[in-house]
């Protein structure tokens, strides 16, 4: 019997929808009864993604490209993001859930990262989620299970020298959800994220490619996890992150807000 994460008729909208973290928890939201809007900056990803939850099966009768509206959308755009809000209200006529999942990260040391750099970098972090949550707040604040879940990195809590502005920035926009949690707590929204670790991404997979390994991509990405020293000895995929958020975002939490899920295999060495 499937878990029922109470989530039949909610809308949420998930940012960087058109692959990896942010297409999982699309489908998986999907396949938990919801409506999903995704938005991405990529048009032609955007497309594609939207095809393959279109696919999708039926939930209580009901088609899955019913279900699905993609947007493109650039976050740290005050009007896109509010033409984005609008179309999917228009759509299906209320908000419950946004997921901040928009992002990306950049390696280099201090000493690689100017002060150019270091902007893009806070102003993404802070920005992709400032905007989109300013922008929902008026349609979550009038849903009887309202909920956010920010995309984190665990490099929020664990920093990594050859990823320095990337990792403060983490670290900031996780102070971030513990002080919506608490101003946006009166009014019945929740606030939380995950923390995520090395993940089965394109990234990788390019890397691999790149390399022209002769082992397969699970010797491969195995002896990678093995060198990073995660004890599960294994990259994440991007349907446990997901799993994970869903989770946060369903009423199954409704006692959780201004906390973190760490989804990293182990990797973590904070307390």
């Amino acid at each position: 019997m499937a878990l029922d994460f109470q989530l039949n008729g909610r809308v949420a909208i998930v940012t960087g929808g058109s692959s990896g973290i942010g297409l999982a928890t699309a489908r998986a939201l999907l396949a938990a009864g919801a409506n999903v809007a995704i938005c991405a900056r990529d048009g032609e990803r955007l497309e594609t993604a939207a095809a393959l939850l279109a696919a999708g099966a039926s939930t209580n009768g009901t088609a899955a490209s019913a279900r699905v509206l993609a947007r493109r959308c650039n976050v740290l755009d005050a009007d896109d993001v509010a033409a984005l809000v609008a179309a999917v209200e228009t759509r299906f006529g209320h908000i419950d859930i946004l997921i901040n999942n928009a992002g990306q990260g950049r390696v280099a040391t201090f000493a690689e990262t100017d002060d150019a750099a270091w902007r893009e970098e806070l102003d993404l972090k802070f920005f992709s989620v400032i905007r989109p949550t300013r922008a929902c707040l008026p349609a979550l604040a009038r849903s009887d299970a309202a909920a956010v879940v920010c995309v984190n990195s665990l490099l929020a809590r664990q920093p990594e020298p050859h990823m320095v502005a990337t990792s403060a920035a983490r670290a900031g926009a996780l102070n971030l959800v513990r002080s919506l949690a608490t101003e946006l707590a009166p009014s019945g929204i929740r606030v939380n994220s995950v923390l995520i670790g090395l993940v089965d991404s394109g990234q990788w997979r390019r890397r691999y490619t790149a390399q022209g390994s002769q082992q397969s991509w699970e010797a491969w990405s195995g002896a990678l996890a093995k060198g990073k020293g995660i004890p599960l000895g294994r990259l994440g995929r991007p349907e446990e992150a997901a799993h994970a958020i869903v989770f946060l975002a369903s009423p199954l939490a409704s006692y959780t807000t201004g906390s973190y899920i760490d989804v990293s295999g182990g990797h973590s060495r904070h307390v």
